[in-house]
């Protein structure tokens, strides 16, 4: 559980390695759970909130399965709205508000501002919620890591990740996966003498032979160590990412 400013953020595991995130604003009690791949977990971390059951928005970054398929039983079970880009609509849930990179719209006493962030996907939108410090990436951007282009273009990629970085540093980068471990023995080849991202990678290992999540970071940590944050052009972007995708360590 992390507290910034009237919210509170949690983390809830779903499935093998994705995370669903759970967001209250104190100040209002409003309650919003962003891309619940399924729906047991979601709705037991709700029984253990404030107002145990509250649910007001579903918030999705984009249609795939593991983000997706817990939001009609999450739904039916809170009478949540759900709140999705209009660009991917065909393939989400019924939306009860469909969005656009640039709008702004309430949630409790704050804002959510919608960023284009394709690239994994066409269509993927990430959150930004100001007043929490935090940014609902999906699987755009990962500790140590950025999502495979399924869909987009290193050029998507590229500028989803430079509308990303353009946020304050002590944003909170909410993704979508537990994939740091494997994000960091990829990065330490990319760049093997840098002494943050050593440090982070020791961290790492620490964290997941504990049990514990290794996320949410922020973005200054990311820009210090994450070797996709920190191409500084399209072309290095998309040979990192070739290089990932069939990575073996």
């Amino acid at each position: 559980m992390t507290q910034r400013g009237n919210w509170t953020i949690r983390a809830v595991p779903n499935l093998s390695d994705n995370y669903a995130w759970l967001l209250r604003d104190e100040a209002t009690g409003t309650v919003a759970l962003c891309d619940p791949g399924e729906v047991e977990p979601n709705l037991a971390a709700l029984q253990e909130m404030p107002e145990p059951g509250r649910l007001d928005w579903v918030l999705l970054t984009h249609h795939h399965p593991d983000h997706i398929d817990g939001v009609a039983g999450v739904v039916a079970a809170t009478g949540a709205k759900v709140l999705g880009a209009a660009a991917d609509s065909h393939r989400l849930p019924k939306l009860d508000l469909s969005v656009r990179p640039g709008d702004s719209v309430p949630l409790g006493s704050g804002t959510i501002e919608v960023l284009d962030s394709p690239g994994h996907t066409i269509g993927h939108i990430a959150l930004f919620i100001p007043e929490a410090h935090a940014v609902l990436c999906g699987d755009t951007l990962f500790s140590l890591g950025c999502g495979r282009l399924l869909e987009g273009t290193p050029a998507d990629m590229f500028r989803a990740l430079r509308l990303l970085d353009a946020l304050p540093g002590d944003t909170l980068v909410l993704c979508g996966h537990e994939y740091t471990e494997s994000n960091a023995r990829f990065a330490l080849t990319v760049e093997p003498d840098n002494a943050a991202l050593k440090a982070r990678a020791e961290e790492v290992r620490a964290q997941r032979k504990a049990g514990h999540p290794t996320v949410p970071t922020t973005l200054d940590g990311e820009r210090a160590t994450n070797p996709f944050l920190r191409a500084g052009d399209e072309a290095t972007l998309a040979e990192r990412r070739r290089g990932k995708d069939v990575f073996k360590g």
